[in-house]
């Protein structure tokens, strides 16, 4: 039985339901990242968890030799039409190691981690990056903050939209330890039920889980403009680990 990743990310639905995720924003936050970590061209990186490669275009863009793995066939078959010498793109899971002792930095963006259902799957994935990652090499994981999620939660849990004639009802709930998001759609009297289901992780949580596959945190970061992380507030929970 596929879990609800394998299913929902490869769904041509999903596609549509985030067609329109800004591409300016990846653009800015790659840029960004590169200029506070001083990477230069040439150097490797891992894009873990890809999706459609849109931040993996914006590091090859900044001369980095970049790789993009993902578990959804559809995401990288529509990666690998940007590819070239210096961007490769591969389906691959996440939990299982891609190289060993081989990239610069390895990022793991846009909330791509904590999908599974057991604790054992997430340290694979995060002993994966740290695998990955040359010694004394970066990892940066963003993940959504667990307070801010609530809050956007409790504002909108119920929502409809109709993108391309097809009218998803969305339901978002969360628990103790996940943020979950029903989908139901209507595809012009064909109906499909998908799930979003995710770890809410506390930055307490997220440092015991990379510091036990072997990383050191060294910052964290509250947003795309990587400026102070703050608990209550803050959308997002940027992690830099070292190896």
């Amino acid at each position: 039985m596929q879990e609800w990743f394998e299913e929902w990310f490869d769904s041509p639905y999903y596609h549509i339901l985030y067609k329109n995720r800004s591409e300016d924003e990846a653009t800015k936050f790659v840029e960004t990242i590169v200029k506070h970590f001083h990477t230069d061209a040439g150097q490797t990186l891992l894009d873990m968890a890809c999706g459609k490669g849109r931040h993996s275009v914006a590091f090859a863009s900044h001369g980095l030799d970049v790789t993009g793995i993902d578990l959804s066939r559809n995401s990288i078959d529509f990666a690998l039409k940007s590819a070239h010498d210096k961007l490769h793109f591969y389906v691959h899971d996440m939990r299982h190691t891609f190289r060993t002792n081989y990239y610069d930095m390895v990022c793991n963006l846009f909330t791509s981690f904590g999908y599974f259902k057991t604790a054992h799957d997430n340290l694979l994935a995060a002993k994966s990056m740290h695998d990955a990652v040359k010694p004394n090499g970066i990892v940066l994981v963003d993940f959504v903050n667990r307070n801010f999620a609530i809050q956007n939660i409790d504002a909108k849990k119920v929502e409809t939209q109709i993108i391309e004639k097809v009218q998803f009802n969305i339901k978002r709930s969360y628990t103790a330890q996940r943020l979950i998001k029903q989908i139901d759609i209507d595809d012009e009297g064909k109906t499909f039920h998908f799930q979003e289901s995710l770890n809410s992780f506390t930055l307490s949580e997220m440092t015991t889980l990379f510091t036990s596959a072997g990383l050191t945190l060294q910052q964290v970061f509250g947003n795309y403009q990587l400026e102070a992380y703050h608990e209550l507030s803050s959308p997002r929970m940027i992690l830099i680990f070292t190896k």
